[in-house]
C-alpha cells in the first residue's frame, strides 16, 4: 500500500519524488519512464523483486536506465516497509539544464547500455545530498527552478566521479550520449539478456512486423531462432571453459529458469546440460 508520494517538479516534469509504501503491493508506483536514482531513506532488507543480490536497505542506491523497473523493485517485495527518494533524468530537462553541453567528467559511451539496475553503498556525499533533498518537499515554494538545476548537475557529478561502479557512469553517460547505434549493434547488445522480440523491436524503434523483417534481411533467419541459437552455443561454451554453476550461466545467457535452459539445450545438443558437462570431464 503507497502510504505516501510526494513529486517536486521542474519545467513541468517531475524531478524528484518520495514514496513510501508497505510491500509487496500490487499497485503500480507512478514513476516516470525515464532513468533514475532511488536512495533507500528507510527499509526492512527484503530483496528486491527480481533482481539478484538487491536488497532494500537505508543507505542503498539504485539507479536504472528505467523508472518502471524501479517501481516494480520497490513494490514487489516481502513483507516490509520501503521509503525511498527517487531522482529522475529526463532527456529533455537535461538538454534544458544543461544548455546542450555535456557534464564535466562525461565519456561518450561505446555501446549500449545493458545493464538496467546498478546498486551501490551511497557515499558520504550522496547520503547528504539526498537528506537535503528531503527537505525540499516540505518547503517547496521556496525551491526554485535554479535550485533543481544545480541539484541534478551536483548529483549527476557525485554520479560520475563515483569510483564505485563502471555501470552507474555507463548509465549517467548514456544520458548525454550522440551516440547513434546500428541495428546489429543493438541485437547483439542484447543477446544475453531476457528480453522478449517486441522488447528488441522497441529497442530499435521499429514495429514488430518491420523488426522480424529487418532481422531476416540481415541475419538470413528468425529472431527467435537466431537468439536462441547464440545463447545456447554461449552456454556451450560456459559449460567446456568454466565451473560456474549450471543455474548461473543460464541466467547469465539469458534464461529465467533452469528447465527452459535443459529442455532447450537438450533439443539443439541432444542431452541436458549436466550430461554435456559431465561427457566433456570424462574425455
Amino acid at each position: 500500500m503507497i502510504l505516501e508520494h510526494k513529486t517536486i517538479k521542474l519545467y513541468g516534469l517531475p524531478v524528484f519524488s518520495w514514496v513510501i509504501l508497505t510491500t509487496p503491493d500490487e499497485a503500480v508506483v507512478p514513476l516516470p519512464p525515464e532513468a533514475c536514482v532511488a536512495y533507500f531513506t528507510e527499509g526492512d532488507g527484503q530483496s528486491l523483486f527480481m533482481q539478484e543480490s538487491m536488497y532494500a536497505n537505508p543507505g542503498n542506491v539504485k539507479i536504472s536506465n528505467c523508472g518502471r523497473t524501479v517501481s516494480n523493485m520497490i513494490a514487489h517485495q516481502e513483507v516490509g516497509k520501503v521509503s525511498t527518494i527517487i531522482a529522475h533524468f529526463h532527456r529533455e530537462q537535461l538538454q534544458r539544464i544543461y544548455q546542450d553541453t555535456k557534464p564535466k567528467l562525461w565519456k561518450e559511451i561505446e555501446k549500449p547500455v545493458t545493464q538496467n539496475v546498478v546498486q551501490i553503498e551511497a557515499s558520504n556525499l550522496v547520503v547528504k545530498f539526498f537528506e537535503g533533498i528531503g527537505h525540499f518537499f516540505d518547503n517547496q515554494n521556496a525551491v526554485s527552478e535554479e535550485l533543481l538545476s544545480l541539484k541534478i548537475q551536483e548529483l549527476i557529478l557525485l554520479l560520475l566521479q563515483s569510483e564505485s561502479s563502471q555501470n552507474i557512469r555507463y548509465i549517467i553517460n548514456s544520458l548525454f550520449s550522440d551516440r547513434v547505434f546500428t541495428f546489429t549493434e543493438m541485437v547483439d547488445a542484447y543477446l544475453f539478456i531476457p528480453l522478449s522480440i517486441q522488447n528488441y523491436a522497441q529497442l530499435t524503434n521499429k514495429s514488430l512486423s518491420s523488426f522480424k523483417r529487418e532481422f531476416k534481411r540481415v541475419y538470413g533467419t528468425s529472431p527467435g531462432v537466431y537468439i536462441m541459437g547464440k545463447r545456447l552455443e554461449r552456454v556451450a561454451q560456459l559449460l567446456a571453459t568454466s565451473e560456474t554453476s549450471i543455474t548461473n550461466i543460464g541466467y547469465d545467457c539469458g534464461f529465467t529458469s533452469l528447465e527452459h535452459l535443459s529442455r532447450s539445450f537438450k533439443s539443439k545438443y541432444g542431452v541436458p546440460p549436466s550430461k554435456y558437462r559431465m561427457n566433456l570431464s570424462n574425455k
